[in-house]
């Protein structure tokens, strides 16, 4: 969310942001809005002045026992306390118009972010590896479960509908294997701490990251009981209850960075999706990831940026996998983000990169939404913290791309090194 002051002193900046995400201008709209709000907080004041003003009169009047001026004064009182009532909703009205119209607006891009309309603007950062070479035609990865027998589509539909898989046995072990591989390295190695969130937030909290208003068609929600349970919400993904980690605090300086990481399900009604993905666990409703998130100074969220992108891409690397990382262009970004890194995972069966991770400064967007904010050391003012988030990685993609990246000729899986401790020594995932 932008403050509305900063908007006024920077419309220039503020409208040119906008165009580069290819956004119309908008901060004339916005100023007027304040100025709805300015102006009702002025008239506001100004009658509760005079209403102040006429009750001492009153006590003077009485004093002087001119009981006609001071019944006078009274019935002005009155007559300013209805207006003041009238006055009080304008201004609470504006106020909710002008803070919904910033709740919808999105962050500004950071000036090296390259200009683009769409994910044809990106810009490839880095490449890791190459291709793996094979002596056959490589399959995909549907193929190559439901042929073990450990991936089912037809089962997990008569269960929950489309977009729902069961992985079984070996596969199954394989997928936790995975994201306990992750959580390990994350916490043992690149210094996060491990939360368990819960899986369901409020609506204060998917505000806070941004999920409200502008994704609501893309969560689910539980139903309200007897109107004493608030409406919930399915977590999309870890980032919301770890980044509201730190919603309406004040951290001391020395308290920075905080570096958390959970491994959570994640629930997604995938709105405007359809015909997308519809084959295999690329594009689930529900699915596993590890998530990590900072909660840093402005003067160092750029390099925690660089530093979460490498803590996320050395779990390809201990995988062996072919990946690229793309710089995001403003066209393609999300909606809090100010500068996003994709992770592009190399898959032989659909013979292209796919994205297995997004890792996002947000600056201190989500911050304001939050209200969390820091006091700097030595120091009475407070400032808001800058809030980074990224996929380490999501489970599913990388079960993926290990079946894809490992297969056999004969069908089987060669289990990757790195994992074998966490398959009880398993070396093939085979159909025996």
């Amino acid at each position: 969310m932008f403050d509305i002051k900063w908007i006024r002193d920077n419309a220039v900046a503020f409208d040119e942001g906008r165009k580069k995400r290819g956004l119309e201008p908008l901060s004339a709209h916005l100023l007027s809005l304040d100025d709805t709000r300015r102006a009702a907080i002025a008239q506001n004041q100004a009658v509760q002045e005079r209403r102040n003003a006429a009750s001492k009169e009153i006590g003077q009047a009485m004093a002087k026992k001119d009981m006609a001026r001071a019944d006078e004064l009274k019935a002005e009182v009155a007559a300013l306390k209805d207006k003041t009532a009238g006055f009080e909703a304008e201004e609470k009205a504006a106020i909710e118009s002008l803070n919904k119209a910033l709740g919808e607006i999105p962050n500004i891009a950071l000036e090296d972010v390259p200009i683009g309309a769409d994910e044809h603007g990106n810009i490839e950062k880095s490449v890791h590896g190459s291709k793996p070479a094979f002596t056959f035609a490589p399959k995909e990865h549907f193929d190559l479960g439901e042929a073990l027998g450990m991936m089912d589509f037809d089962t997990a539909a008569k269960i929950s509908g489309a977009r729902f898989v069961v992985t079984k046995g070996p596969l199954a072990r394989m997928e936790r294997a995975l994201g306990q591989f992750m959580l390990d390295l994350h916490t043992d190695v690149n210094g996060y701490t491990e939360v368990n969130p819960p899986l369901m937030v409020n609506s204060d909290a998917a505000y806070g990251t941004n999920q409200l208003p502008k994704f609501e068609d893309d969560l689910f929600q539980t139903s309200r009981s007897e109107g004493s349970v608030d409406r919930l919400w399915l977590i999309p993904t870890a980032e919301v209850p770890l980044t509201n980690l730190v919603r309406e605090s004040i951290l001391e300086e020395t308290a920075l960075p905080i570096r958390v990481t959970a491994l959570t399900p994640c629930f997604r009604a995938e709105a405007g999706s359809a015909g997308r993905d519809t084959r295999g666990m690329i594009r689930q409703h529900q699915f596993t990831k590890v998530e990590l998130v900072s909660i840093t100074t402005p003067e160092h969220s750029a390099a925690e940026h660089v530093r979460m992108l490498n803590s996320a891409e050395e779990v390809l690397k201990r995988l062996g996998l072919h990946y690229r990382v793309m710089t995001l262009c403003t066209g393609d970004m999300g909606f809090g983000a100010q500068k996003t890194f994709d992770i592009e995972v190399w898959l032989p069966g659909q013979n292209k990169f796919r994205e297995i991770s997004s890792c996002s400064v947000c600056g201190e967007f989500q911050a304001r939404r939050m209200n969390a904010r820091y006091r700097p050391t030595g120091e009475k003012q407070t400032r808001f913290v800058h809030t980074l988030n990224g996929s380490g990685l999501a489970v599913g993609r990388a079960l993926v791309a290990v079946l894809e990246n490992y297969q056999n000729e004969d069908g089987s899986i060669t289990v990757p090194e790195v994992l074998r401790p966490y398959m009880g020594g398993m070396i093939k995932l085979e159909n025996k």
